[in-house]
């Protein structure tokens, strides 16, 4: 009973968020971010270390960026369920706590997974070419489960924290910023950054997962690309951790 009682919250989740609006902000923010910055910085990082092109190095960062975006989708369920005692009525029901959070967990792995291979196909579109071996899909998509989880996570910990609807939409803006281009999505990272902004992408989850993409996606993965995914992975389980417990201390409605 416990596996058709999840089956039924992921679909819910997917439900709640597969509305116009959530998919312009899930798949058409990044998209944009992969035309627009691709095509228009491609004559800007002609001669950078970027490789044969801006839009190939760009792509994987693209596809790295949806474990942001998914790690909201799992923030927002729970913070809006509180907020409009959807929580309450669902555990007061066949589902557990337990149930609930692997919902949301799981959810987020199918939007980032779903996202990056959305990004793939549109890479296709754009480049003409994208890899098809095992191994590297296996290595691109597993970076892309554990950063949706540590992302996801992230945003349950922050969401179980805060009850002002408007506190926790301005943290989260902010932090999908400051993620979001303080890491190698966009850009390689520089000697020539200032100190606090090089540390930011040195410890920065999203640089890890997408140095791992990036590494698989043109064939020039490192021994640097498996101990950040290790630590990447430590980091998870740390957040998970945290998060659960935040999770279950928490009230079952703001109302």
């Amino acid at each position: 009973m416990a596996a058709p009682n999840l089956l039924r919250l992921i679909y819910r989740n997917i439900v709640v968020n597969t509305d116009p609006g959530s998919l312009i902000i899930l798949i058409g923010l990044p998209g944009l971010y992969l035309v627009f910055f691709g095509f228009g910085f491609q004559s800007l990082a002609a001669g950078a270390s970027t490789g044969s092109g801006y839009l190939e190095y760009l792509t994987p960062g693209i596809m790295a960026f949806q474990v942001v975006m998914a790690g909201t989708v799992g923030g927002s369920i729970l913070w809006s369920d509180r907020r409009w005692g959807m929580l309450a009525q669902l555990l007061s029901g066949p589902f557990t706590r337990l149930q609930y959070l692997l919902g949301i967990m799981l959810t987020s792995m199918v939007f980032g997974l779903g996202g990056a291979t959305i990004m793939l196909g549109v890479a296709y579109g754009l480049i003409g070419t994208v890899p098809t071996q095992g191994f590297v899909l296996g290595v691109i998509f597993g970076s892309i489960v554990v950063g949706s989880l540590f992302f996801g996570g992230l945003m349950l910990l922050l969401a179980a924290l805060v009850k002002s609807n408007t506190a926790y939409n301005s943290i989260q803006l902010l932090l999908i910023f400051i993620i979001n281009f303080a890491s190698t999505v966009f850009y390689p990272l520089s000697s020539g950054l200032p100190v606090v902004l090089k540390w930011l992408f040195v410890i920065n989850p999203l640089t890890y997962v997408s140095d791992a993409v990036r590494g698989a996606y043109r064939g020039s993965l490192t021994p640097t690309d498996g101990y950040e995914m290790l630590v990447l992975v430590l980091e998870t389980i740390v957040v998970l951790v945290l998060a659960v417990r935040a999770y279950m201390r928490s009230e079952l409605s703001y109302e």
